[in-house]
């Protein structure tokens, strides 16, 4: 899954930015406002992450401008400011949800996941659950029916997390990198062929099909 970060904080945003990344997050940051609206609007992001008082232009107005254009990533608004009245506007623009700082990583985690789960129709719970999979996002491991619990790899956990949240589609070579990997990184569709054998040898080569020409689709296990 792929972030944008927006915030114009160097200490916290490379405090963020390494708590995102453990967390399996590819993440992409911009201090100023203006290079946000237009990132924002190029790169297919999962989920951004956005302050509200920025240089160049304000949350808000990035927020309000990506809505205007029919961008419907999820946005979690940030800020210092803890007034209701600010946190309603941030709603009005078009915020999913808000956090006050100071806050706690472990709550920010959670805002995430709770959000994109909702993206992707899928219940907020601990693990989540899809095709007799249940992934631990917190412990990065996956179990099921037959199949005892399984630590993975960063980018297995990745690449897995992605394509439950996204189970039933055929997903391409192309779209799961762009999802994978930050602005800056190489994209090397070789790579994610290798790592869906990876996932295959820990779940069984039935539950990652393959479309000739198309992608993979992830069913899950066995009944």
């Amino acid at each position: 899954m792929r972030i944008l970060l927006v915030e114009d904080n160097v200490a916290l945003a490379d405090s963020l930015t390494l708590t995102l990344k453990r967390a399996g997050y590819a993440v992409d940051w911009r201090t100023d406002g203006r290079d946000a609206l237009i990132l924002g609007e190029q790169e297919p992001y999962d989920l951004a992450i956005v302050d509200l008082g920025l240089p160049g232009m304000d949350g808000l107005e990035v927020v309000r401008r990506w809505r205007n254009a029919g961008q419907a990533t999820p946005v979690l608004m940030l800020t210092a400011r803890s007034r209701w009245t600010e946190r309603v506007a941030g709603l009005q623009a078009g915020a999913d949800d808000y956090l006050t700082k100071p806050f706690h990583n472990e709550e920010l985690l959670l805002r995430i996941q709770a959000l994109l789960r909702r993206a992707h129709g899928r219940e907020p719970s601990a693990t989540l659950n899809v095709g007799g999979l249940a992934l631990d996002e917190a412990t990065q491991q996956v179990s099921g029916a037959g199949l005892a619990s399984t630590g993975l790899s960063a980018t297995e956990f990745k690449l897995l997390r992605y394509m439950m949240l996204n189970a039933g589609q055929v997903l391409s070579k192309a779209r799961l990198a762009e999802h994978l990997y930050d602005y800056e990184d190489e994209r090397d569709s070789n790579v994610i062929e290798v790592q869906i054998n990876h996932l295959r040898s820990k779940l069984g080569r039935a539950a990652i099909e393959t479309r000739r020409g198309q992608g993979y689709v992830l069913v899950g296990l066995a009944p």
